[in-house]
């Protein structure tokens, strides 16, 4: 019967024993020493989402201001467990755009009103939670120069 030597993926230890099995019949592992972190861990998952480069993906996709749907698209997976991961790291993670939600104080903001010649503009709404919260946003550009105008 061939030796296979085993290491700990997350404390990269040596020191392991066989820790059960699953009921697929995978073999589980435990890692000996007290300063490994997540202690048990299995060398073949079934399940995509318990993959640790799944897990990292979808972290960094989160960092790079992916959505959870389009997470969940590129990794063929459902969003459940995008979300799930997600909120295990929550603490860690940071908005990509904290700069901009930071509220500016009424003395930074100018107002400048002035008559513009042509414009164009449009709307569009969104519903926040439930659909009684509806969200407008209002568009309006001068057409000979494409500036934003509000």
């Amino acid at each position: 019967m061939p030796c296979m030597a085993v290491q700990c993926p997350h404390g990269h230890s040596a020191q392991i024993v066989k820790h059960g099995k699953t009921h697929r019949g995978t073999q589980g592992y435990l890692c000996q020493p007290m300063a490994c972190a997540k202690g048990r861990f299995r060398l073949d998952y079934h399940n995509r989402r318990c993959w640790p480069e799944v897990k990292h993906t979808i972290i960094a996709m989160s960092r790079n201001a992916s959505g959870v749907r389009d997470t969940a698209r590129v990794l063929r997976m459902s969003t459940d467990p995008v979300l799930s991961e997600l909120k295990k790291k929550d603490a860690a993670l940071e908005s990509v755009h904290t700069a901009l939600r930071r509220p500016f104080p009424p003395d930074a903001v100018t107002v400048a009103i002035e008559r513009a010649g042509e414009a164009e503009m449009d709307k569009m709404w969104s519903v926040v939670g439930k659909k009684q919260d509806q969200r407008w946003l209002w568009h309006t550009i001068e057409h000979h120069t494409s500036q934003g105008l509000a």
